[in-house]
């Protein structure tokens, strides 16, 4: 517990950021918040304006760090191996911190900073694509079907919808692999036109 003099914005934002980790995104309330940091919840006002500014804050960090990690894996690497890499952490983070991930998928229209944030962990996935000869709009079409797709996948796993005896790491592999062959393909056709 922080006590009152140790009140920050950050420390409200840690505080609530723990509570999503630990009993989901609908456990957040500006009442939860007040008890984990041994306040009343008035006092979290001077540092949050509402629920949902601290929902954001929460998301931000969560896509910001979802971002940092995205870049860190892909450095150094291109095509497959980095395909491969991102579509891995993108896994890795949704099984450690699913509440936050969840977050993170939403699009805040007019968020500027949040934008920014998004576009960091988005960064990694077009670069990877212009190795692929795909830029421009092409390379949003692309980010968007591989983003469905691992979302997709994350979730059904998080929520134990792959009930059938085959083994789910060797059908996350062969996704990632058809993936990879796929966008390989796309760019073979774009050499011989």
């Amino acid at each position: 517990m922080t006590g009152r003099r140790g009140l920050s914005r950050s420390a409200v934002v840690d505080a609530a950021t723990e509570i999503v980790e630990t009993d989901g995104a609908s456990a957040l309330t500006l009442s939860a918040v007040a008890r984990e940091l041994g306040v009343k919840p008035p006092s979290l006002y001077n540092h949050v304006d509402s629920l949902e500014q601290l929902r954001r804050d929460v998301a931000l960090r969560a896509v910001g760090d979802l971002g940092d990690r995205l870049v860190a894996v892909a450095m150094g690497r291109a095509g497959r191996d980095a395909l491969v890499a991102i579509a891995d952490e993108v896994r890795t983070y949704a099984t450690e911190h699913y509440d936050l991930y969840e977050l993170t998928v939403r699009a805040r229209p007019g968020d500027d900073e949040f934008a920014r944030a998004s576009l960091r962990a988005v960064e990694p996935l077009l670069a990877v694509f212009r190795g692929y000869d795909l830029d421009g709009v092409e390379a949003i079409h692309a980010a968007r079907s591989l983003r469905a797709t691992l979302h997709g996948f994350v979730t059904l796993e998080a929520v134990g919808g792959f009930g059938l005896d085959v083994d789910v790491d060797e059908s996350f592999t062969w996704l990632v692999e058809r993936l990879a062959e796929t966008l390989e393909a796309s760019a073979a056709r774009s050499v011989g036109r």
